[in-house]
């Protein structure tokens, strides 16, 4: 059997086209993403992660958690509440400049932001060669607004966040006052955000409720230092996308043309979806915008002393940001694979959402099931693992490889009978070799890596 290589089973440029409609369908088949409260005809642009989703979600969010705290000696962690004081984000800008422009098509009454030519045009064609009035351009704020209180009509007004940023920016005294970190240094965060988003689509792509991760790394105020960090970062956080292992020609760095108003510079990592380049991670010089504006909306002093000058400065801000569903879609697009009526998934075994999958070689004869759950137990220890006893073993490998598990093991009669070996699979190669039980940790821990 010949060896796989990474572009065995790729979709061809001809099959881009339903590649979206491919991974929606195993999505849902596997257990990756299910439409919100889909039995009560679902909500736009809210999804509910399942089984498989899950874990592969968590194996992202440990992997960055790993790279960006653990590892690191300039990087300390918050976890700050969804909802703030309303003040916070008039400070940061939200309830202001946190708007984009709506238009209305006049025949249907549907609301599309105006800087979307294409989805635009496409649904002027749906109206089949009538010709389509729409609205002046009107601001529409991107917050989700709520209410806390008990009492209807006393109620106090507040918002759920539309970005994590600005719970860290809040917290920026309290972490250097209760730890000892110094500038520079960062604050990582991972959390929920929330956008009253016009038009969500693209699947997982834009979601109404969705999970970032963030950091916002401290520097002196410096242009200089600035730029030192901003390319830092940007070389940075491509590594670590590249570790996930997206392939690198689907990815590339794009500037913007027109700053936010709190940007001194930025760029985005692209990744090629089937419509084309768009962003998965944003690194942003902010400069000294949130901590100058939260000092003075809040009257709290926001500056740090220069031991060697003995000058109080507040610090400017170098901030990654990523979305863990976007990326999450643009590795089950990069991992999916197809040859003939074999369909499965490529994930970096770091990414699998599991490591090993076991099965008896037969479902109804106890020897053989008592064995592979001894197996099944003990590798449980150290990893997660799928246990299958259904059906015959070629639709059991089938489905384990749709939700990209690497290795599946099977114990069969020659286990028990002659060497206690078993019986390993690869997923991407699908060779079959031979393994001693008392081996199989070792085997797996070393193609794991």
């Amino acid at each position: 059997m010949k060896k796989a290589t990474a572009t065995d089973g790729v979709p061809s440029e001809s099959g881009k086209n339903n590649l979206m409609e491919k991974i929606i369908s195993l999505c849902k088949r596997r257990g990756f993403v299910f439409p919100g409260s889909e039995i009560y005809g679902g909500i736009t642009g809210m999804w509910d992660f399942g089984p498989a989703g899950v874990l592969l979600r968590k194996n992202l969010k440990d992997l960055w958690w790993k790279d960006l705290v653990q590892m690191r000696d300039d990087m300390v962690a918050v976890d700050a509440a969804i909802i703030m004081n309303p003040k916070a984000w008039e400070a940061s800008g939200h309830t202001a400049s946190f708007s984009d422009p709506l238009v209305e098509c006049k025949i249907c009454h549907l609301r599309f932001r105006h800087d979307k030519a294409e989805e635009i045009s496409a649904h002027e064609k749906t109206h089949k060669g009538k010709k389509v009035e729409w609205t002046e351009p009107q601001q529409f704020n991107l917050l989700v607004k709520t209410y806390l209180g008990i009492i209807e009509g006393k109620q106090q007004e507040v918002f759920l966040r539309g970005e994590i940023t600005n719970g860290v920016q809040v917290n920026f005294k309290n972490v250097m006052d209760s730890t000892r970190v110094k500038i520079p240094f960062g604050i990582a965060q991972i959390g929920k955000a929330f956008r009253n988003e016009i038009t969500p689509g693209g699947f997982i792509f834009r979601d109404r409720e969705f999970e970032q991760m963030e950091t916002q790394f401290f520097i002196k105020p410096d242009k200089q230092e600035g730029e030192k960090w901003f390319e830092y970062w940007k070389q940075n956080r491509m590594d670590f996308v590249v570790s996930l292992g997206m392939r690198k020609e689907k990815l590339r760095f794009k500037d913007h043309e027109k700053l936010a108003h709190y940007a001194k510079a930025a760029t985005d990592i692209e990744y090629e979806f089937p419509w084309g380049f768009d962003e998965i991670m944003g690194i942003h010089n902010r400069a000294d915008w949130d901590l100058s504006r939260h000092q003075e909306y809040s009257g709290k002093k926001m500056g740090v002393l220069d031991s060697e000058t003995n000058e109080i400065f507040i610090p400017w801000d170098i901030e990654t940001s990523a979305g863990v569903d976007r990326q999450m879609l643009a590795l089950l697009l990069d991992a999916y694979r197809e040859e003939g009526e074999r369909i499965w998934l490529s994930l970096s075994p770091k990414l699998a959402p599991y490591k090993v999958a076991v099965f008896p070689l037969l479902g109804n004869k106890p020897e053989l099931i008592d064995k592979a759950k001894a197996i099944y137990n003990d590798l449980k220890q150290d990893y997660m693992v799928a246990w299958d006893d259904r059906g015959n073993i070629g639709k059991r490998y089938a489905a384990q490889d749709e939700i990209g598990t690497p290795f599946c093991i099977t114990v069969d009669f020659e286990t028990l009978e002659k060497d206690d070996s078993v019986t390993v699979r690869d997923r991407d190669s699908m060779k079959q070799e031979r393994v001693k039980v008392s081996k199989l940790k070792e085997y797996i821990k070393e193609r794991l890596q």
